[in-house]
């Protein structure tokens, strides 16, 4: 472990290990986690019933675009939202601290929820996904900081607590799309009363942070590398010069609907590899905390694997729910998008498990290497299993074989996710604990925009070679990463 200096360690890490108010955890968790718990209402609850508005026929109430174009398109649009992430990381660290940018990111997400649900056409659908694209971007990177304030780098718990914050998103993710379907699939309402479902949800979830957010500790507000005054121009211009070459690249055709999700990979690996060079040639970057930087990068690409597979859940197993899978349970009819339910319920089954083990566990856990290899093992089992249910016809898949399928997802998750977020936080630099964060989001972004790219390649009629693909990809990346454990290990140092 690097020591740190008092003037170097976040103010609240010398009380945190004493603050046991909330099921041994730091009392401001609570408040984070009720937070973080509304806005994954709304976010998943808008993207349980979003494909299906895509590419349903106006007849159906969706807007009757190409299946294979629909599914890209919500890859790339969840690739979005974390990009967006170092946009709010950096705002939060170089100009008004992580606080303000969640609470006025909160602000932006409800009111993209209006627009999918208010405007009609594809009009509402561009300005509702931007808008909550760039708000849950700015509001997923701070925080996440800010519960990693609340830790000191040593402290045992982090993983836990983690693993908690990450079980309230779980518990909004999971009534989310069964009230946004429910409400879709009602006759006499449809998708626009699912999307204002979800612009009250995350009212809700504001209303609730400005009631607690005095409660937050100083650091929240703490800007961890003030940009200067005198800089503040230039970079105004260069904000303003990359809009309008976006602008330019849209109005002309050449970032278009059909190759969104590969425009939005390469940026998120563009933007990644930016970050890093920015955080090695940094000042007040020291030659330790560069090794740990260095450490970061398998952290950085095994994420991006994992995601790949993983965010598949919104774009090809939403579509193969609706249409593969025999939904029907003692005469009734289940939603398709509540498939999306099926794995935040397992979470929060599993979650606490998996935290009181880490906890238990304490020094002799595994490392986070083992852990992001078991689980990217286990994500490639898990598309190997559809294999057996594969040259079925329409609504052919018993519910229970996606169940089980889904419960590994949720398994290689609990041992990747809260892990990934937490190491993001302890291996950052102490001038970039928010834009660490953001370098881990950027690496969910790579991966759910890939995710959408290799959506439009699954074939119905021809599944097997999808699934072995997927499932290779996954065990190479399990080796690669296994591979370089001791590089990893020999530039952290002391640090576990």
């Amino acid at each position: 472990m690097v020591q740190m200096t008092t003037s170097e360690a976040p103010p609240t890490a010398a009380v945190s290990s004493t603050d046991q108010s909330f099921f041994g955890h730091p009392r401001m968790l609570a408040n984070l986690f009720s937070v973080e718990l509304w806005e994954r209402f709304s976010f998943y609850g808008m993207q349980g019933i979003l494909a299906y508005y895509m590419y349903y026929s106006a007849t159906d109430g969706g807007l009757g675009l190409d299946q294979a174009l629909a599914l890209s398109l919500v890859g790339a649009y969840g690739g979005g939202v974390y990009l967006s992430t170092i946009v709010g990381a950096w705002v939060a660290d170089r100009l008004v601290g992580s606080e303000r940018v969640l609470y006025f990111s909160a602000m932006v997400i409800m009111l993209g929820h209006l627009c999918l649900a208010f405007l009609p056409g594809v009009a509402g659908l561009a300005v509702g996904l931007i808008c909550v694209a760039i708000g849950s971007g700015g509001l997923k990177a701070n925080s996440t900081t800010l519960v990693g304030t609340l830790y000191a780098t040593a402290d045992m718990r982090r993983d836990a607590g983690f693993s908690i914050f990450y079980m309230g998103v779980n518990i909004g993710a999971l009534f989310g799309p069964l009230i946004t379907d429910a409400l879709r699939t009602t006759p006499g309402l449809g998708f626009h009363f699912g999307f204002g479902a979800a612009a009250v949800g995350m009212a809700i979830g504001l209303v609730w942070y400005s009631v607690t957010r005095k409660n937050l500790p100083a650091e929240a507000h703490h800007v961890t590398n003030p940009l200067p005054r005198e800089q503040r121009g230039k970079v105004a211009g260069i904000a303003a010069a990359a809009l309008v070459i976006i602008i330019i690249l849209l109005v002309t055709g050449v970032v278009n609907a059909g190759n969104l999700a590969m425009v939005m990979a390469v940026v998120a690996l563009g933007a990644a590899i930016a970050y890093f060079t920015v955080i090695y040639r940094a000042k007040r970057v020291n030659d330790d905390e560069r090794k740990h930087v260095s450490a970061f990068i398998a952290v950085f690409l095994g994420t991006a694997g994992f995601f790949a597979l993983f965010q598949q859940q919104s774009t090809f197993i939403a579509a193969y729910s609706d249409q593969k899978l025999d939904r029907n349970i003692l005469g009734w009819e289940m939603p398709p998008g509540w498939v999306q339910s099926i794995n935040p319920i397992f979470i929060i089954i599993f979650a606490g498990l998996f935290a009181a083990l880490w906890t238990k566990l304490g020094k002799r856990q595994p490392s986070f290497m083992l852990k992001f290899v078991g689980g990217l093992v286990i994500m490639a089992i898990a598309f190997l299993a559809f294999i057996p249910l594969a040259g079925g016809g329409a609504h052919s898949t018993p519910l229970l074989a996606l169940v089980g399928i889904l419960l590994l997802f949720t398994f290689a998750e609990l041992l990747i996710s809260p892990t990934g977020m937490s190491t993001a936080t302890r291996l950052a630099p102490s001038a970039f604990h928010a834009q660490m964060v953001a370098l881990y989001f950027l690496a969910v972004s790579l991966g759910t925009s890939v995710s959408g790219m290799l959506a439009g390649l699954y074939n119905p009629d021809d599944e097997v070679p999808y699934f072995v693909g997927i499932g290779i990809a996954g065990v190479v990346a399990a080796v690669c990463l296994l591979a370089a454990a001791p590089t990893v290990k020999r530039l952290m140092g002391s640090m576990k």
